[in-house]
C-alpha cells in the first residue's frame, strides 16, 4: 500500500464518520483508528498500524501485542517540510533523549526552513520511545518523528 491509498482509507473514514477501519490487500493488513475526543491533545493523529499477514499463521493472535503497544503510542509528526535537528547547536546535547519523560510544550527538535529555525514542541505529556528521524537529516510534512507514549 502507498501513501495515496492511505489518505483515500483516511478520507473515507472522514467522510463516513468512522472511528476505526481496518483493510486487508495484496498479502498486506493495515488498520487505521482515530484516537478519542474525550481527554486526547488538539490535532491527535490516526494511530496507523501495518502488518504482513502470513499464510496459515493466526494473525489475531500475533498480532494482539503489536497492536495494543501501537495503540498506546503517539507519533509527533513534522509539520512543515525541512532539515530536522535535535540539538539547538551542533556542541549542544539534544533537546530530547529516549526514555525522557517530555512535558506538553516542551521543545523537542527544530525544522529550519527557508533559514528559518522553527521549534517544533510537543502536544502531550509521555515518555520519549524512539526517535526516528537522523539529525541534519530532512523531513516532509507529516512524517513521523519521534514516539511518544503517554504517561
Amino acid at each position: 500500500m502507498n501513501i495515496k491509498e492511505i489518505k483515500e482509507m483516511l478520507n473515507l473514514m472522514n467522510d463516513n464518520n468512522l472511528v476505526e477501519l481496518e483493510i486487508e490487500k495484496d498479502g498486506m493488513r493495515i488498520r487505521l483508528k482515530k484516537a478519542s475526543a474525550g481527554g486526547e491533545a488538539f490535532g491527535q493523529p490516526f494511530v496507523i498500524q501495518q502488518e504482513k499477514v502470513q499464510a496459515g499463521a493466526p494473525a489475531a493472535q500475533a498480532a494482539a501485542p503489536a497492536a495494543e503497544k501501537a495503540l498506546r503510542t503517539i507519533e509527533i509528526k513534522a509539520p512543515m517540510v525541512g532539515t530536522f535537528y535535535r540539538a539547538p547547536s551542533p556542541e549542544a546535547p539534544p533537546y530530547v533523549d529516549v526514555g525522557q519523560v517530555i512535558e506538553a510544550g516542551q521543545v523537542v527538535c527544530i525544522i529550519e526552513a527557508m533559514k528559518l529555525m522553527n521549534e517544533i514542541k510537543s502536544e502531550v505529556r509521555g515518555k520519549l520511545v524512539e526517535v526516528l528521524v537522523d539529525n541534519a537529516e530532512p523531513v516532509e510534512f507529516g512524517q513521523s518523528m519521534f514516539i511518544i507514549e503517554p504517561v
